[in-house]
Order: structure tokens, then sequence, then C-alpha cells
């Protein structure tokens, strides 16, 4: 087994996309790719396989852009539109065609997925071609393709959602408090990639300085900030982040190799 994971991100923006429909700002009107913000998510590899985390309802063109053409799996943060309504797209994404897809999500998710989406979690013996999906309810650790896959309980809002940590690296998206007990499950990190919205605070997200307070409590190596609003330029905004702290951007590609690329 190789010891590389390598994140990409597929989208790291918040749940309008940037630019956003009808606004003139600055930055939605910016030539700069990576003030250009697909909806958040993200994928996860290692040893040839493929495990995205949401499915946008920007999957398609994500996919197109960077080639993405199989997954092996899927791991869903929380049920909100922005990262579950590109569902429907996975069913040209089974890397495994005589397999059901597995999605992974918490109770409530997967309640949600096999409710609203019933289609693609039936019996496949209906004339169409829809997505072959099979929910799973994640209850503690996972192990998933020889690597240990730890759940981190968050909250976003008054509601629960999922952060994912793979290694030394972890993904935290939408999010206002990383609870005590999952502080405690996020040291030791070399990459975390975590919610950081915009500049003033907001009731379910945290804003930029409340992310990079939390990164450097847990003390982690590299800190990029995705689910970004158009309130942010990267240009302009990240040389005064502090050291070690960036800005995702749609395609940002990190590898963990024993310490290269980071």
């Amino acid at each position: 087994m190789s010891d590389d994971v390598t994140i990409k991100i597929l989208g790291s923006g918040t749940s309008t996309g940037v630019p956003v429909v009808g606004c003139s700002c600055d930055v939605c009107r910016s030539t700069e790719p990576r003030n250009q913000r697909s909806r958040c998510s993200a994928l996860l590899s290692w040893d040839g396989y493929r495990i995205l985390i949401d499915s946008s309802p920007d999957l398609r063109q994500q996919c197109l852009s960077y080639g993405i053409t199989q997954v092996d799996a899927v791991l869903y943060t929380h049920n909100h539109a922005d990262h579950v309504h590109g569902i429907d797209d996975l069913r040209v994404l089974n890397g495994s065609p005589a397999q059901p897809l597995p999605v992974y999500g918490e109770q409530k998710l997967i309640q949600h997925l096999t409710t609203s989406f019933r289609y693609a979690f039936e019996s496949q013996s209906k004339v169409g071609f829809r997505p072959r999906l099979k929910g799973v309810v994640i209850d503690d650790t996972l192990s998933l393709f020889g690597r240990k896959i730890v759940p981190i309980r968050l909250l976003h809002g008054d509601e629960i959602a999922l952060g994912y940590r793979v290694g030394d690296l972890a993904y935290l998206t939408d999010c206002s408090v990383v609870p005590q007990e999952s502080v405690a499950q996020l040291q030791g990190l070399r990459v975390l990639v975590i919610d950081g919205l915009r500049f003033r605070n907001h009731p379910t997200h945290f804003s930029v300085s409340q992310a990079i307070d939390i990164a450097q409590k847990l003390k982690a190596e590299r800190v990029v900030l995705t689910h970004l609003s158009h309130d942010v330029d990267y240009c302009l905004h990240q040389q005064s982040l502090p050291k070690g702290v960036e800005f995702a951007y749609d395609g940002l590609t990190i590898s963990l190799n024993d310490g290269k690329n980071l």
C-alpha cells in the first residue's frame, strides 16, 4: 500500500457558487480563475481508489474539468442541497457497475437520501439509466480500501455535520463549532481543510478569523480555507493570511507523501 493520499478540491465555493447570479461585485466580475468557485466538494485518492466527498450540484462540470470518470465510494457531510443535489450524476461514475456504489453518512443523512432520491436506491430491475447506490450509516471509524476513515462530528449551526480524517489529513466543511470530543480526534494534522465562509460572522459557518483560530489551536501544519463566498478575493486577501494558511480554489491538489508537496 502506498503512503500517498491526495486531495483535490473540486469545488471551493459556498451554496450560491461564485460568481453569484445577478451580483456585480468585484469578485463576481473577476477574471481571476481562483475567484471562480463551484459548489463545495473534494476528491480523495490513494492506491488507485477515488473517494468523493459530497455530490455538489456542479458535480458534472467538476468531473469534466478534472477528468473524473469513476469513483469508488462517496462520503457525505450533511444533507443540504449544495452538497447533495448532484447525486444523479453518480450514475455515470460507478467504478464497479456490477455492485451498487456505496455512499456513507450519519443516519439522518442516509435516511434523507433514501427518501428524497428513492429511485437511486431501489432495485435496478426497472427501466431507465439511474444511479445504483447503497446507503451505509457511519457509526464509528470506517475501514475503506485499506485506510482508516475517522468521521468527525461537527456543529453546523444547530445541526450535525460530519468531517472526515484520513491519516494526517482532515476535511471539515460546513461547520460553526468543533466539539471538544472532536478536537481530540484532530491532533497531529499535516493538512486541515476547513470552512471559512467570509470575514463577517455567520450563524452556521466559521468566519475566516474563526477558522484560523481553530486551526491554530489544532496546530495543523497547512490550513486551507474552503466553502468561500464572494466576499473573498483570492489575490487581494491571500497575502493577509498568516503563514501556513491559504484559501482553497477549484482544482487545488495536495499530496501527502512523507512531507513532500506540502
